[in-house]
């Protein structure tokens, strides 16, 4: 079955944003350009770029053109941040605990998840992110091996899982949900907590072109860390400059 117009002009424009012909904030084609390209209607142009536009990949200047996103997740309010980039950001100093690395036959959830087989192997990493000697969020993650086989071999030590995925399988779509949890002993352990105290849960499903590359659960006492963003808000253009 052939792929419509426009979602072949989507997977052109990711192909070069991922391996670096289009860096952030450089401008892509014009829906005239992408026309004539793909020899298609500036209306079939235009979807691609607002489709794209929606999942945060593009950003539109109005009399201008479009223009690679910053790295951020689909559909989110949240920027998709390196939690060590965060802890530097304020002058602190982050350091990793890295608890577990191995691979486990996958279990049905994170098999659905993923797009893997259940009891398939699937790699898992458990990790204690502290800021200022003090832990700061407990990540315990699932990774896909079809799309990351060399996971497992990675020093995470030395770079985030976040970094390191980024690189290898570059981010297009993200999926988040956060929750308020009652810890359990485990992670009141890992956390250094005295005693169990609400935490908040943040569930993040990272996608790259070829799939579902990771399922992490990240956990982070509420007395020492909170989430935030930023928002703007631009006004919708009906077509670009000829």
């Amino acid at each position: 079955m052939a792929i419509a117009k426009f979602a072949e002009i989507k997977e052109y424009i990711l192909s070069q944003i991922e391996i670096g012909v289009w860096p952030e904030h450089s401008r892509v084609p014009s829906e005239n350009d992408l026309a004539g390209q793909f020899s298609v209607s500036r209306m079939t142009a235009r979807r691609a770029l607002q489709e794209l536009t929606e999942q945060g990949i593009l950003y539109r200047t109005q009399g201008v053109g479009s223009f690679v996103a910053a790295l951020k997740s689909q559909s989110s309010l949240l920027e998709i941040r390196n939690i060590a980039d965060e802890i530097n950001a304020r002058g602190n100093t982050y350091h990793a605990k890295l608890v577990q690395l191995t691979e486990l036959p996958c279990p049905a959830i994170i098999a659905e998840a993923l797009g893997l087989k259940r009891n398939q192997p699937v790699y898992f990493s458990l990790i204690v992110h502290i800021e200022n000697q003090l832990p700061l969020q407990l990540e315990a993650r699932y990774v896909s091996p079809v799309l990351v086989p060399d996971y497992i071999k990675q020093d995470f030590s030395s770079q985030t899982p976040h970094q390191y995925l980024s690189f290898i399988a570059p981010l297009t779509e993200a999926e988040h949900t956060v929750e308020s949890i009652w810890p359990d002993n485990f992670t009141c352990q890992h956390l250094q907590l005295k005693k169990a105290e609400p935490c908040l849960r943040l569930t993040r499903r990272t996608f790259s072109r070829e799939g579902a590359v990771s399922l992490a659960y990240l956990t982070s006492p509420g007395s020492r860390y909170r989430l935030g963003g930023h928002l703007n808000f631009l006004l919708p253009t009906s077509r670009e400059t000829m």
